[in-house]
């Protein structure tokens, strides 16, 4: 605790110099001691804890020149720098004070999951066994060593913020021999480890998301859509059978149906679909066969949600451009509006505007959190046809046809 130089104001606490740390539910007594020259008398002093002020009931005038302060059955510490205790004169200036370390020992970290990218390095992820670490600095290590042989090493490009409980070892790593890796905590009031995860790096190998994921229509066949995409370009160095996933849902709902059977192909045909309906897709891998293993490795995350509309069983007439009584309310208006504006955003240059282009905007205006529930229980679906005007250099729109199919 260190004295105020200019005051010559000391603040002691009772058993230890030091900043303390202490166990949950302790109990502390601290003492400012004034220096009788100047003429002060201890019943003006007042105590702060975190910057409130402490009731007086807390305080013990133990002399004229000694007030104390007793704080019991402590809770953690607010601060993971640690809770400021100080003593103040009359007219509140500082006169003295310590910081309060108050938590429990780290429990040990769980689920601890690692994977790679390239067979080269290895990230790896883990959560703190309790809520001590949230009370007292923690330090954490991730730890690892071949399983039979070799030296311990500790990884050292640790996450911050959000992703802190993760560190990344990029390079130097063994493939078919399996490593051995734990995570140690530890604070001021003791230490804590893992259970040890044992791993071939080749069994947790993953990929980013499959790349170029386009969705269009079969024809005229009003139930299907054809999914296409190419494969995650971490795997083009490696010597591997991948497998996809593909997952779809309605426009409007929350419901996600999965189809599992697609193999290491790049494309599948969806069928059995509703005609006239927005779908949106999503498509994922998983790496498989890598140098000969029999296991497979990590599904990927899931790619950005891809939206495509499946045709009406009605055909559109041509010619009929008249709308329907329906058709004029605010809603629908608004909305038209809100697709010129993103048209006139992303149509520059372009020719031949199909209707690709309204299913992303279908997603582009889904993102904004502004298509949910617009035509109430409709579920209307609009379709738009455009073709160039010719003697323009750009491309316009230079006629619209509208029909809003149930």
């Amino acid at each position: 605790i260190a004295a105020a130089p200019l005051t010559q104001f000391v603040l002691k606490l009772a058993g230890n110099p030091d900043d303390p740390v202490m166990y949950i539910g302790s109990s502390l007594t601290a003492t400012c001691t004034l220096n009788p020259e100047f003429g002060l008398h201890a019943s003006t002093l007042y105590w702060t804890l975190n910057g409130m002020r402490l009731p007086s009931s807390t305080y013990g005038v133990v002399s004229s020149e000694i007030l104390s302060v007793s704080l019991h059955n402590l809770n953690g510490s607010q601060q993971q720098s640690g809770d400021n205790l100080v003593c103040h004169g009359a007219d509140g200036h500082v006169l003295g004070g310590s910081c309060l370390y108050v938590g429990m020992p780290p429990e040990k970290p769980v689920n601890l999951t690692c994977w790679s990218r390239n067979t080269k390095d290895l990230s790896c992820r883990w959560r703190p066994g309790g809520p001590g670490e949230t009370h007292i600095r923690t330090k954490y290590a991730l730890k690892y060593k071949l399983r039979w042989y070799g030296k311990e090493k500790e990884c050292e490009n640790y996450s911050s913020g959000k992703q802190r409980h993760s560190c990344y070892i990029p390079r130097n790593l063994a493939l078919f021999t399996p490593y051995e890796i734990w995570v140690e905590a530890t604070n001021q009031l003791g230490s804590a480890t893992s259970d040890i995860t044992t791993l071939d790096i080749l069994d947790v190998v993953t990929t980013d998301p499959p790349a170029n994921v386009q969705v269009s229509r079969v024809g005229d066949l009003d139930d299907q859509l054809i999914v296409r995409w190419a494969s995650p370009p971490e795997l083009k160095d490696i010597l591997f059978q991948a497998k996809y996933q593909i997952r779809y849902r309605l426009e409007d709902s929350t419901e996600w149906k999965v189809v599992d059977d697609v193999s290491n192909q790049t494309s599948c045909r969806l069928a059995g679909l509703q005609p006239g309906t927005v779908y949106f897709v999503q498509v994922r891998c998983n790496p498989v066969g890598i140098y000969g293993s029999r296991k497979a490795g990590i599904w990927s995350d899931w790619s950005h949600p891809t939206a495509a509309s499946t045709p009406s069983s009605e055909r559109l007439q041509s010619g009929s451009c008249d709308p329907k009584p329906s058709e004029q309310n605010s809603t629908l208006r608004r909305e038209l509006k809100q697709f010129f504006g993103w048209v006139r955003k992303h149509a520059y240059g372009c020719s031949g505007m199909s209707i690709k282009l309204y299913d992303q905007w279908r997603v582009w205006l889904q993102k904004s959190h502004r298509t949910r529930n617009q035509v109430g229980k409709q579920n209307l679906s609009f379709y738009y046809l455009f073709w160039d005007a010719p003697t323009h250099r750009h491309t316009h729109i230079s006629h619209c046809c509208t029909r809003v199919l149930n």
